[in-house]
């Protein structure tokens, strides 16, 4: 039976590769209970290893597989992996005293000075259970707002003659990631001088920048559970976009008018790339993508997740 099924999983994989047929996986999430009554059928009648018990077993199989496949190839309604009627406007609370006293706030930030508009700055951030978000610009170099149950968060910055490095993070007192100090809100602003890259690692959590008016050279974010949601500018030539995670909502926003190549990888999940053409195995690209004098290069590593790239 389970031999049945890899060989189903890997022609389904195989197929989409060579583009043969679009396969959408989370249109069949939602019929994990098959493998349940495969199961309880095989149990069944394959419990004296009888020949007709084997053909019962095998015809329920391929009927199931069948269906699967066929649910699979229809275009999902919706972007929801789990549940088409999951509210979206519910308000999860866990472990609130009620007593909004009992939230911590502190404030960082780094002075700009004349010399850092000639050079880059790479950002770093690190941190889990925590929501950032770039709520604009700033006069200093960089300013971070911090609300929650902690404020265990700091900010350094290394300077060099063409490059600052500014570095924000959470640790525990032992200088070791602390993974219950969780919903902490970190509001950045930035100054849009400097020409920026930045790096941002987390576990879970969410981030939100619109980095449209920002000069972005690269951005970069490994994450586990976590959402992702930035808007691209166009004021540099190039700009590259490398997303890693495990199980993640992630949605990018580019400019109409740039050139975009996608190179993806990403097992089990869910694309959705509007605009774009698919040219070979895990490659997509805009139909401006050879003409357009700025371009965006996007790379996207992920097990279970949706991607979403639109154009604005």
């Amino acid at each position: 039976m389970w031999g049945i099924i890899l060989l189903f999983v890997g022609i389904v994989l195989l197929l989409e590769n060579f583009n043969v047929i679009d396969f959408y996986w989370r249109n069949v999430w939602s019929f994990w209970p098959v493998v349940l009554i495969i199961s309880g059928v095989n149990i069944l009648f394959n419990k004296n290893k009888s020949q007709t018990g084997n053909m019962i077993c095998l015809g329920v199989l391929v009927v199931m597989l069948g269906f699967v496949f066929y649910k699979g190839q229809q275009p999902p309604a919706n972007r929801n992996w789990f549940s088409d009627n999951f509210p979206k406007d519910i308000d999860i609370d866990i472990d609130d005293d009620g007593d909004s006293a009992s939230l911590k706030r502190a404030s960082f930030s780094e002075p700009f000075i004349a010399a850092d508009s000639v050079k880059k700055t790479n950002l770093n951030i690190s941190g889990g259970g925590t929501s950032f978000k770039l709520e604009g610009e700033t006069d200093s170099l960089i300013v971070a707002n911090v609300e929650g149950k902690n404020s265990n968060f700091m900010l350094q910055k290394e300077t060099s003659d063409s490059v600052n490095t500014v570095s924000f993070k959470m640790k525990n007192e032992k200088g070791k990631w602390n993974f219950n100090d969780g919903g902490n809100t970190v509001d950045f602003k930035l100054n849009k001088s400097p020409e920026w890259t930045m790096k941002i690692n987390m576990g879970a959590g969410a981030i939100d920048f619109d980095l449209s008016d920002y000069k972005l050279r690269s951005f970069r974010f490994d994450g586990g559970a976590a959402s992702l949601d930035i808007k691209i500018g166009d004021l540099l030539p190039i700009t590259d976009v490398i997303v890693k995670t495990g199980v993640a909502d992630v949605k990018i926003n580019i400019p109409e008018g740039s050139g975009c190549r996608i190179k993806t990888k990403t097992g089990l999940s869910a694309k959705d790339f509007e605009g774009f053409t698919k040219v070979d195995n895990g490659n997509y690209e805009t139909s401006n993508y050879s003409t357009a004098t700025k371009k965006i290069f996007i790379n996207l590593d992920g097990g279970l997740s949706n991607f979403e790239v639109s154009r604005y």
